[in-house]
C-alpha cells in the first residue's frame, strides 16, 4: 500500500516536472531521481517513431556503462520498442539470457549487466510516438504493478516529448517563415523598382542595396549581351570598395568566360578565386586585383531571349549557398523585365505619337461603328445586328431581342443602355422565369405593407427601381397571362400601382425585353396576349446563335482562355490550331454561353502555356446529341428539340415540380407541354 502511494505520488512530481521543461534530457534528468526512489533500474532508453525512415530512433537515457556516451542511433522496427509500438502492449523480460525473441537486444543489454527489461508504449491522444524501456541488473525486476505503474508514466513522459517535439517544430517553422518573409520582402522592393525604374544604373543601385540585407556581397555589376559580337559588357555597376580597376564599359567574351556559361546555359553559375586564376584574361586580373574570392553569375531571360548577365561577388570565399542562388536567380528574373523595358523604351518613344494617334482613331471608330465593347465578333451577321443596335439605341423606343439560349441578349440589352441617352441612369435587369409567378408582381410593381400574408413592410418595385433608366425583361415570354395586361398598361401610359394601394406611380422607363421561344407562335396557342406582343414587338433585333457566325469562335475562344487565365493566374497564350478548328466545326447548341463554360474547364485542365481542352468531348457530344442540319448548318428547331429532350432525360421526364424539366428549362409547365407538342416530342417507350 505504501509502495503504491508512493508511487502515484511519483506521478504527480512527474506531471509537475514536466509542466517546467521542454528539452528530453533536462527532463529524464530531472525525472530520474524520483523514479529512483519507487522503481528499481539500471537502465532507461526512449525510443520515438521516425515516420519518414520507418524506423525507431534510440535515445539512450541512462545506462550502467560509464564509457557509453550514449548517442541517439536508428534501430529497426524488429526490436521490443517497434514490437510495442505497434501492438500498444507491455513487453516484459524477466531474464534476458533466457529470452529468445529479441536475441541481439538481449545480448547488447546483457553485455551491459542488465538482465530484466521492461518496454511501455509512449503514447498520446493524438498519435503513437515510441516506447519507454527500462532495465535493471536484477532478474525479474518488474512486477505486474511495476508494469502498470511504468505505463502511467510512459503516458506522462510522451505528453513532453510531444511538446518538445512541437516546440521544437514551431521554431523550426517559425524560422523559416521569417526567412521567406524577408525574402519575399525583398522581391516585392526589386519588382516595385523595376516597374518604377528605367534607368538601368539607378536600378541597380537600388537592387544592390535591398539585396545586401539578405545577401552580404560587395560587388554588383549587370552586363548586356550583344549577339553579334558575342560579348557581354559592363554597363551599370555598383563596387563601393574598388579601386577603380573594374569599371563600366567593360567587354568580356561569351566563348570561355563563366558569364558566358551563365548566358548560354541559362543557369547560374558560381565561380570561385581559382575559377578566375584559370580564366586569364584582362578582366579576369582586374577582379583578382580588386580582392574578389567568390562571385555567382546569374543570366537575364525574358520571353527566352538572352538579355545579359548579373554578378554578385564578395570578398569572402564561398559566400553564396544554394538557397541565395535561388533567391538571387528570382531578383535576376525581374531584373531582366527591367532590362527589356530600358532596351525597348527608346523604340517606345519614338512611336509613341503615331500609336496615341492609331489608338484614338480606332476607339473613335469603335464607337461610332460598334460602341460594344463586352460583344466580341467580326462576323458580318453580328455587325448588322450591331448596325441596327446602334440605329436604335439613341431613341427611348421598345426593343425586343429574340435569340436562342445563350447568345448574350443580356449584353445587348446592356449595351443599349450604355449608348442611349438613359446610360448615366440604372439598367434594372429581371428575369421572369427565375421569379415564381405568386411573386413576379410584387417584384415588378412593389407592394404596400400588409398588401398579403407576408408583406411585412413597402417593396419598391423594379420599374420605379428603372425611373428614368432602362428595365431590361429577360424571358418576358413566361410572364403569365393575368399579369400581362397591367404589363401593357404601364408600358404604354407609364402609370401604375403597387399591391395594396390606389395611389397611381408615374415613371418615365425605356424597355428593352428578351426572349428566346416564339412569341408569335404563343399568341396563335392564346398563351401570350397579341396587343402586349405587337407592344413589345416595336423594333425586334434577332440575335445570331453561335453557328452562324462561326468566323467569330477563335475571337470568342481567345477572349475567354486569356478572361479565365487572368482570373485563375495561369499563363495560357495560345489555341492549338487542332483545337481551334474543333472548337469551330462543333454546332454549340448553347451558344456563346456553352462555348465559355467549355472554354473555362479548359483553363483549368491545362497545365502550360497552350489552352489544353477535351476534344473527346465535343466529339462525344456530336455522337450522343446529332442535329439536322438546314444548308449545312444546325436549325433553331432541332437545336430547342436537343436542349428540351436533354432536360427531360435528366429528369427522368418529370415536367412539372420544383426539381422537373419546366423548372430546369425556367418556363412554365404548360409552356414546355405546349413546346413538346409543337416541336413532337414524347417519351420513348
Amino acid at each position: 500500500m505504501d509502495l503504491l502511494h508512493s508511487q502515484y505520488q511519483a506521478l504527480l512530481e512527474i506531471s509537475e516536472a514536466i509542466a517546467s521543461h521542454r528539452d528530453l534530457d533536462q527532463l529524464f534528468h530531472d525525472l530520474a531521481p524520483r523514479l529512483h526512489r519507487v522503481l528499481e533500474f539500471d537502465f532507461a532508453n526512449l525510443i520515438l517513431y521516425e515516420p519518414g525512415r520507418q524506423a525507431m530512433k534510440s535515445h539512450v537515457l541512462e545506462t550502467p556503462d560509464p564509457n557509453y556516451t550514449c548517442p541517439p542511433g536508428e534501430c529497426p522496427m524488429e526490436t521490443p520498442g517497434g514490437w510495442v509500438r505497434e501492438t500498444q502492449e507491455p513487453w516484459v523480460a524477466s531474464d534476458l539470457e533466457n529470452d529468445t525473441r529479441f536475441p541481439d537486444v538481449a545480448r547488447w543489454l546483457g553485455d551491459r549487466g542488465i538482465r530484466s527489461l521492461c518496454v511501455v508504449p509512449a503514447t498520446t491522444a493524438l498519435r503513437k510516438l515510441g516506447a519507454l524501456a527500462f532495465g535493471s541488473k536484477v532478474a525479474a525486476a518488474y512486477s505486474d504493478i511495476d508494469v502498470i505503474f511504468l505505463q502511467q508514466v510512459a503516458r506522462q513522459v510522451a505528453v513532453a516529448v510531444d511538446n518538445a517535439l512541437n516546440f521544437e517544430q514551431a521554431q523550426s517553422v517559425q524560422q523559416q517563415l521569417k526567412e521567406e518573409r524577408d525574402r519575399l520582402s525583398l522581391l516585392l522592393e526589386v519588382n516595385n523598382t523595376v516597374v518604377s525604374v528605367l534607368d538601368l544604373h539607378e536600378l541597380l543601385n537600388a537592387v544592390s542595396a535591398s539585396l545586401r540585407r539578405l545577401v552580404p556581397h560587395e560587388y554588383a555589376s549587370l552586363s548586356l549581351y550583344d549577339p553579334e559580337a558575342q560579348t557581354l559588357q559592363i554597363h551599370a555597376l555598383d563596387f563601393p570598395v574598388s579601386k577603380g580597376l573594374l569599371q563600366e564599359g567593360l567587354t568580356v567574351p561569351v566563348q570561355g568566360s563563366p558569364t558566358g556559361r551563365a548566358l548560354t546555359t541559362r543557369q547560374p553559375v558560381f565561380i570561385t578565386r581559382g575559377d578566375m586564376e584559370q580564366f586569364g584574361s584582362d578582366i579576369a586580373r582586374r577582379i583578382l586585383s580588386e580582392g574578389l574570392k567568390s562571385g555567382l553569375c546569374l543570366p537575364l531571360i525574358s520571353h527566352g531571349r538572352p538579355l545579359g548577365t548579373l554578378v554578385v561577388a564578395s570578398l569572402q570565399e564561398e559566400n553564396f549557398p544554394e538557397k541565395d542562388a535561388e533567391l538571387l536567380q528570382h531578383v535576376a528574373n525581374q531584373i531582366a523585365i527591367a532590362v527589356e523595358n530600358s532596351l525597348a523604351y527608346r523604340q517606345v518613344v519614338d512611336h509613341a505619337n503615331k500609336l496615341s494617334e492609331e489608338k484614338l482613331y480606332l476607339q473613335d471608330e469603335i464607337r461610332t461603328e460598334y460602341n460594344f465593347e463586352e460583344i466580341i465578333g467580326e462576323s458580318p451577321v453580328l455587325k448588322k445586328v450591331l448596325e441596327q443596335l446602334q440605329t436604335v439605341a439613341p431613341t427611348d423606343s421598345t426593343i425586343l431581342v429574340l435569340g436562342e439560349t445563350g447568345t448574350g441578349k443580356e449584353l445587348i440589352a446592356r449595351a443599349i443602355h450604355n449608348l442611349s441617352t438613359r446610360r448615366e441612369r440604372t439598367l434594372v435587369k429581371v428575369n421572369c422565369a427565375a421569379i415564381p409567378t405568386g411573386l413576379l408582381e410584387s417584384e415588378l410593381f412593389g407592394h404596400e405593407k400588409g398588401a398579403f400574408t407576408g408583406a411585412i413592410g413597402q417593396r419598391v418595385g423594379r420599374f420605379e427601381l428603372a425611373h428614368r433608366g432602362t428595365l431590361f425583361l429577360d424571358e418576358v415570354g413566361d410572364i403569365p397571362p393575368d399579369l400581362q395586361p397591367k404589363l401593357l398598361r404601364v408600358l404604354q401610359e407609364q402609370e401604375f400601382e403597387r399591391i395594396g394601394s390606389s395611389r397611381t406611380i408615374r415613371v418615365d422607363v425605356r424597355l428593352v425585353a428578351a426572349t428566346n421561344v416564339d412569341l408569335a407562335q404563343k399568341v396563335t396557342e392564346n398563351q401570350f396576349r397579341s396587343d402586349l406582343y405587337y407592344r413589345l414587338n416595336v423594333f425586334p433585333v434577332i440575335i445570331p446563335p453561335l453557328r452562324d457566325r462561326r468566323e467569330d469562335i477563335p475571337l470568342l475562344a481567345r477572349y475567354f482562355a486569356q478572361k479565365h487565365a487572368r482570373r485563375m493566374k495561369k499563363p495560357i497564350d495560345s489555341i492549338a490550331a487542332k483545337a481551334m478548328t474543333a472548337l469551330t466545326e462543333y454546332h454549340w447548341p448553347g451558344n456563346v454561353r456553352e462555348l465559355e463554360n467549355f472554354i473555362e474547364r479548359g483553363v483549368i485542365l491545362s497545365r502550360g502555356a497552350e489552352l489544353q481542352i477535351p476534344l473527346a468531348e465535343l466529339k462525344e457530344r456530336t455522337k450522343v446529341a446529332p442535329l439536322a442540319h438546314s444548308d449545312g448548318f444546325a436549325t433553331l428547331e432541332n437545336a430547342e428539340r436537343e436542349h428540351i429532350v436533354r432536360a427531360l432525360s435528366e429528369t427522368n421526364w418529370v415536367i412539372g415540380g420544383p426539381t422537373g424539366a419546366a423548372a430546369r428549362l425556367g418556363m412554365k409547365r404548360t409552356t414546355l407541354q405546349s413546346r413538346m407538342i409543337k416541336l413532337g416530342i414524347t417519351r420513348p417507350n
